[in-house]
């Protein structure tokens, strides 16, 4: 099951529901995904059905309560970027200001000089704490600012800085979340070709792991770290500008491309 928010033909409102061959039929509102993760269940649908064509995809989780994001969590990252593995998952927040559409646009803020991509695969949390389903995050990054301040709320939760979906694929379509490839282009050429397979902490121990200080609650988000190949570590460094387009895919997910401004 994949499940979507978005714009409709004749509705002011987003919508939510789910994807059937190539239509999007409705079932409620901007909360219906949430629901769903939290029952387990997908209700009866109501409303009316559209093509994908027809609508504009929002960001699926429209306001996650929390969206928790891993750093250094792919060895071939951490050499690229001169760190060490840690012993234990690196924690950060990314605020909600930072959650945009699949489409984006990933706003540039003006003081940002280096601005970077980073594709990664996204846990949806469900009933219970458990992993309710997977999606695609952007976890984009201003580099200058995460290199000159200790904490990486500006650096990681800029507004537009968290693109995600372009919907959630429910938990029992993914057999193995642990044997995805991911990819990321930039205007079309390939930087990242990883597979999860190569986390250090898979998605299981991330769950654990977050768990042990706080209650998870269907809806929250945990970006789950990026491959090598950003922009920061190609030679010379190549950062985003305005007019470029990033796109991510990942295995049994779809793709999200973003425009920069």
């Amino acid at each position: 099951m994949k499940l979507a928010t978005f714009e409709a033909p004749g509705h002011s409102e987003p919508l939510s529901g789910f994807i059937q061959d190539d239509r999007i039929v409705a079932f409620g509102g901007p909360d219906g995904v949430r629901e769903v993760l939290a029952s387990g269940r997908l209700p009866g649908p109501s409303g009316g059905a559209w093509p994908l064509g027809d609508v504009r995809l929002l960001a699926p989780i429209p306001e996650p309560s929390t969206i928790f994001a891993i750093g250094l969590n792919y060895a071939d990252h951490i050499a690229e970027m001169g760190g060490q593995a840690p012993e234990h998952p690196v924690v950060f927040v990314k605020i909600r200001n930072s959650v945009a559409p699949p489409s984006g646009p990933i706003r540039c803020p003006e003081v940002v000089k280096r601005l970077d991509y980073e594709g990664e695969l996204v846990i949806i949390i469900g009933k219970d704490g458990e992993i309710g389903g997977f999606c695609i995050a952007n976890d984009v990054s201003a580099r200058d600012l995460q290199r000159r301040e200790p904490q990486w709320t500006r650096a990681k939760g800029a507004d537009t800085f968290c693109p995600f979906g372009p919907w959630v694929t429910t938990a029992d379509e993914i057999s193995d979340p642990g044997n995805l490839r991911l990819r990321t282009w930039v205007n079309d050429e390939l930087r990242q070709d990883a597979n999860t397979s190569n986390l250090i902490f898979g998605c299981t121990e991330l769950i654990e792991f977050i768990g042990q200080t706080c209650t998870l609650s269907p809806g929250m988000m945990i970006l789950t770290g990026t491959p090598n190949g950003v922009g920061q570590a190609q030679d010379p460094p190549q950062f985003l500008q305005a007019g470029d387009r990033v796109r991510i895919a990942i295995d049994g997910l779809g793709e999200i491309e973003q425009t920069v401004e």
